[in-house]
């Protein structure tokens, strides 16, 4: 016997007949599409070079997706890994922590793999947050931030990073630690703090950072750092993990990523370290997400972050050179450009083009210059604050940035 189709209603499943409750929760009303999946398929539909969505062109190390290639063939991996990760992989972060920084962490208790770090980020925050209470993010931000904060029901408070010059006049973006301490209330439970920063590519200097670990300690406040650049600072600049400043340790939820440090961003292999009990809340809530991901990349990763340092340092350089290349040319397009410190995104300023509205300027780019990018305000509660910046990805090929900025030159 086969059922009868349903007949057609006006009113949405779950609602009385009539209603206009939409079927998306308050929470994530205002959140539709993200930029990149728009701007990416803008770029597909054009024909377009893309410069706006962070992933590379190219491939990691070769012998770490032969790694990959040998879990899946020996069979580890294909199968459920362990809910906190492998123990390989988990032996490989508390290594790395420990060779880089100093920091030591106990493998078993203290380490969680995670599907990338946008799982780690939205676990953490679940796990931590109560309904009500506020989280402070340097403004701009990566957009799951302020959903994830949402799907806690926390509120977010953002402290902005704004434009400054250096004595040499270079411009780039700042924060101002005076702002954060007065963005601090009752209410504050948690900092969110990614450095280096994207999308502006600031790193916090250490006694920036020594001056939030001063108020995170002063405060009780819990902290969550995204480290997912880390290993690529440029200039001299160093990345300082938070964690290693005094009393921070026992209130610091530390994100990683392979995706970043390894070019193979589709294989989402992310990690969070912390103190046993910090650990224990995230890894809760991790486990009703994706449960297990990733299984023969957990693996490779593990491999991977044995690496000696001379591939570390040649990936560094290796995205400084594209940097410059793209910085120089954007440029010499008529932008003005904000050179990063770190990750691999260059933002720039498109007033000097007598342009104002980063919206619609990365709307028309495609079709004007056959090139993408995104509009920074997507990244800010005040979007008219963040209006006339577009962010320009530099993780491709040296080949395709040089046509990208013939192209933006021929453009303007």
């Amino acid at each position: 016997m086969t059922s009868s189709p349903r007949p057609a209603s006006d009113s949405t499943p779950g609602t009385a007949s009539g209603s206009a409750r939409p079927p998306l929760n308050r929470r994530l009303a205002e959140f539709g599409t993200t930029i990149f999946a728009e701007m990416s398929a803008l770029a597909v539909s054009t024909g377009s070079i893309n410069l706006g969505q962070g992933f590379p062109d190219t491939d990691g190390p070769e012998e770490i997706r032969e790694a990959a290639v040998r879990a899946l063939r020996d069979g580890r991996g294909n199968q459920y890994p362990p809910g906190p990760g492998i123990p390989e992989l988990r032996a490989a972060v508390a290594a790395h922590q420990e060779r880089r920084y100093g920091l030591l962490y106990d493998a078993d208790t203290e380490v969680l793999v995670t599907a990338g770090a946008t799982e780690a980020i939205a676990a953490s925050l679940l796990a931590l947050l109560e309904p009500g209470d506020e989280v402070i993010a340097l403004e701009p931000y990566y957009d799951s931030y302020a959903a994830c904060i949402a799907m806690a029901g926390a509120r977010r408070v953002p402290v902005t990073l704004r434009p400054h010059r250096g004595e040499d006049g270079a411009p780039s973006f700042r924060l101002d630690l005076d702002e954060l301490r007065d963005a601090v209330t009752d209410r504050t439970r948690l900092l969110l703090i990614n450095t280096p920063h994207n999308p502006t590519g600031t790193v916090l200097t250490r006694a920036e950072l020594a001056a939030i670990a001063g108020l995170a300690v002063e405060r009780d406040l819990l902290v969550v750092t995204d480290e997912v650049y880390e290993h690529l600072v440029f200039d001299g600049a160093e990345h300082v993990p938070l964690a290693t400043f005094p009393g921070m340790r026992e209130r610091t939820v530390a994100i990683g990523s392979a995706g970043k440090s390894f070019s193979f961003t589709g294989w989402k292999v992310g990690w969070v370290t912390a103190a046993p009990a910090l650990l224990s809340a995230v890894r809760s809530a991790k486990q009703f997400l994706t449960y297990v991901s990733s299984g023969p990349f957990q693996y490779a990763v593990a491999e991977a972050l044995a690496l000696p340092e001379t591939y570390f340092a040649a990936f560094r350089a290796d995205m400084q050179a594209k940097r410059d290349v793209l910085a120089a040319g954007l440029a010499e397009a008529g932008f003005e450009v904000f050179r990063p410190a770190g990750t691999y995104f260059v933002t720039t300023d498109i007033r000097p083009l007598g342009e104002r509205d980063g919206f619609a300027f990365c709307r028309a780019l495609p079709e004007r210059a056959g090139v993408v990018a995104v509009p920074n305000a997507v990244f800010y509660d005040h979007r008219e604050v963040g209006a006339p910046f577009v962010r320009f990805a530099f993780c491709k090929q040296v080949e395709v940035l040089q046509e990208a900025v013939k192209r933006l030159k021929t453009a303007f």
